[in-house]
């Protein structure tokens, strides 16, 4: 082996191993959208929430989805799931229980 597929080899090694410690922030940011399901459900009130924000934001998840399942990777699919479940509550809160 050459020096430069040496390099190549331990760049890539350091990078999925960076992404694979990286997956855990992913997560956080997730689990950080239930204070605001909780909140709007809960309290019935969405003043401040953005249904255009959250409305992309559920768009997004769907495509991420899409890309999953064309790429066949299961975390990314579960992951989006997720995130369309929370997402779609908080759309669906924020039409509600906003006070116009």
């Amino acid at each position: 082996e050459s020096l430069s597929e040496i390099n190549l080899y331990l760049g890539e090694k350091y990078f999925k191993e960076l992404f694979r410690d990286l997956i855990y922030i992913v997560i956080f940011l997730g689990v950080s959208t239930i204070p605001q399901v909780v909140k709007i459900w809960y309290e019935k009130d969405a003043s401040g929430v953005s249904v255009i924000s959250w409305g992309t934001y559920l768009f997004l998840s769907v495509f991420w989805v899409f890309y999953g399942i064309l790429h066949r990777k299961r975390a990314i699919v579960l992951k989006s799931m997720i995130w369309i479940i929370l997402n779609l509550l908080i759309v669906i809160g924020t039409v509600l229980y906003t006070s116009f």
